[in-house]
C-alpha cells in the first residue's frame, strides 16, 4: 500500500484487480475543499489510458513489477523465447504479450520483460534499433521541394519509410515507438 502523495510516474498500481500503470500525476488544491491527486493510469495489459483523480493520502495498492534484462533467442511458430541474461533460464512468451515488438526483435537483441508473479505483462524495447534493409526500389530524382521518400522492407519484416537515398544491403536506424527511419548507420 502506498499513499497518493507518494506516487510516481511509471508506478504500477493494482486497482480492482487489474495493473494500471501511473503515467502522469499532479496533486491539485482547489480554492475550496480537500486537495486531490489528479493522474493518467494505463492499463498494463490493454494500453487503455484514463484519468483518475484520488484524495490527498488515499491508500492505494502498488503492484511488484519485476522488470529483467532479457535476450530474445528465437521465435519457433507459437512462442517467442527469451533468455534471462543473468539466471540463463528461458521464457516461452506468447504473441498477446510480445504484440508490436516482434517487428524490432532480432535473435540475439536484448529487451526488458516486466513479469507480475512470475506471468509476463510486457516488453519494453530501447528507443531505436539497427536493422537491415531487405529490400527497396531504387530512388528516383525528381523535381521536389522536399526530401522524397519510399518504402523499404527491413529483415524483420517491418515495412518503413526511408528517404531515396537509401539502397537494398544498408542498415538504418529505426524508432521502436512509431516505426519512423532516423538514420543511416
Amino acid at each position: 500500500m502506498v499513499s497518493t502523495n507518494d506516487l510516481k510516474n511509471g508506478m504500477v498500481l493494482d486497482l480492482d484487480g487489474q495493473l494500471w500503470s501511473v503515467v502522469w500525476f499532479q496533486h491539485h488544491k482547489p480554492g475550496k475543499g480537500n486537495t486531490v491527486v489528479r493522474t493518467k493510469l494505463k492499463h498494463v495489459l490493454s494500453g487503455k489510458v484514463v484519468d483518475r483523480t484520488f484524495n490527498s493520502d488515499t491508500k492505494v495498492d502498488t503492484a511488484n513489477v519485476d522488470r529483467r534484462e532479457m535476450q530474445y533467442l528465437y521465435h519457433d511458430g507459437e512462442a517467442y523465447v527469451f533468455m534471462d541474461t543473468t539466471t540463463y533460464d528461458q521464457l516461452n512468451l506468447s504473441e498477446d504479450v510480445v504484440g508490436d515488438a516482434k517487428n524490432y526483435l532480432l535473435e540475439n537483441g536484448t529487451a526488458t520483460v516486466a513479469l507480475h508473479e512470475a506471468n509476463p505483462l510486457y516488453i519494453e524495447l530501447p528507443s531505436s534499433v539497427e536493422l537491415e534493409v531487405t529490400y527497396t526500389e531504387p530512388g528516383l530524382q525528381g523535381d521536389r521541394s522536399t526530401g522524397g521518400t519510399k518504402p523499404a522492407t527491413v529483415e524483420t519484416g517491418l515495412q518503413i519509410q526511408v528517404p531515396l537515398f537509401i539502397s537494398t544491403g544498408e542498415r538504418v536506424k529505426v524508432d521502436t515507438r512509431d516505426g519512423s527511419y532516423l538514420g543511416r548507420v
